[in-house]
């Protein structure tokens, strides 16, 4: 091969950073730099009312691992994501497949799925605290019929969580949806034609075709949904508070009380490291666990 058809890669300029130079700086300075302040704040007693900073070490991760209340939000969240994320990949993927068609009914229901998607958390908190009023909500009202009355769900311990996480199912199920359809679309259409051919019944499709044919969708929606329901806040803040006796405390909410109600901006940074860590190892796991299924 001589020189000249030996490819040769393009010489770097300074004049193409400036295209990339908002973003790089808007990138470190909204993300980067708050991640590593936070770091270094999780191991001082950091007074944010006052101002004070003083270096104490692993103190506050002793604090943090011993408080119950910190304890309880660790589980409630990993509660609140075992609830939404399957229901968001399972539910999403079955809308999608009923609404894949080139049909004005199907559009119509697509768009009222996702019209819920660009509504503000305080909007879909109010519609739901009402739908969940204990004597004139509408839940209620559709309990009257079969006899059962005063069911309070966001006052009971034992339901308040899940009826938030139904909350969170119907606010938030039409980008899953969107997304399983972008990637149902593009399945070429022979495909199912060799297989209604071969007499392959729609389970049969359904698990040897669409489903290894979407997978690397069915792996982004679930990661996203990881990611996504570790960190809810909103509707727990607005509709419940972190109650009833701390049952649907997250750990954000955590955070958030601990950074700007009680002030304790280390102590709230040291629960932000721990939160960011579960989140990286569980996105990571599932990514993993995907792969490995590829390869098999």
């Amino acid at each position: 091969m001589t020189a000249a058809a030996t490819p040769r890669l393009k010489s770097w300029s300074w004049t193409e950073l400036l295209f990339v130079a908002p973003y790089l700086l808007l990138y470190v300075v909204f993300l980067v730099y708050p991640l590593g302040l936070g770091f270094i704040m999780s191991f001082q007693y950091f007074d944010l009312f006052a101002g004070q900073a003083e270096f104490i070490g692993l103190e506050n991760y002793q604090q943090l691992f011993s408080d119950r209340i910190f304890q309880g939000a660790v589980v409630n969240t990993f509660k609140f994501v075992i609830f939404t994320v399957p229901t968001f990949v399972a539910l999403g993927l079955l809308i999608a497949l009923a609404l894949n068609r080139q049909t004005w009914w199907a559009a119509t229901l697509r768009t009222l799925f996702f019209a819920s998607n660009v509504l503000s958390v305080t909007i879909v908190t109010l519609i739901w605290r009402a739908v969940y009023l204990p004597q004139k909500g509408l839940l209620q009202n559709f309990l009257d019929v079969f006899g059962i009355q005063n069911i309070a769900l966001l006052q009971d311990p034992n339901w308040a969580l899940q009826a938030i996480a139904v909350t969170t199912i119907w606010w938030g199920i039409g980008l899953p949806m969107v997304l399983f359809l972008a990637a149902l679309q593009q399945i070429p259409g022979e495909i199912y034609e060799a297989a209604e051919l071969d007499n392959a019944s729609p389970w049969q499709t359904l698990w040897h075709i669409t489903i290894p044919s979407i997978w690397r969708t069915v792996v982004l929606v679930t990661i996203i949904q990881i990611i996504a329901q570790f960190q809810v806040f909103g509707q727990i803040n607005l509709m419940t508070a972190g109650g009833p006796n701390n049952s649907t405390r997250s750990m954000v909410q955590f955070v958030y009380e601990a950074g700007f109600r009680q002030w304790t901006a280390g102590f709230a940074s040291a629960a932000a490291q721990v939160l960011f860590v579960i989140m990286i190892v569980a996105a990571g796991l599932q990514f993993w666990v995907s792969r490995r299924k590829q390869e098999f």
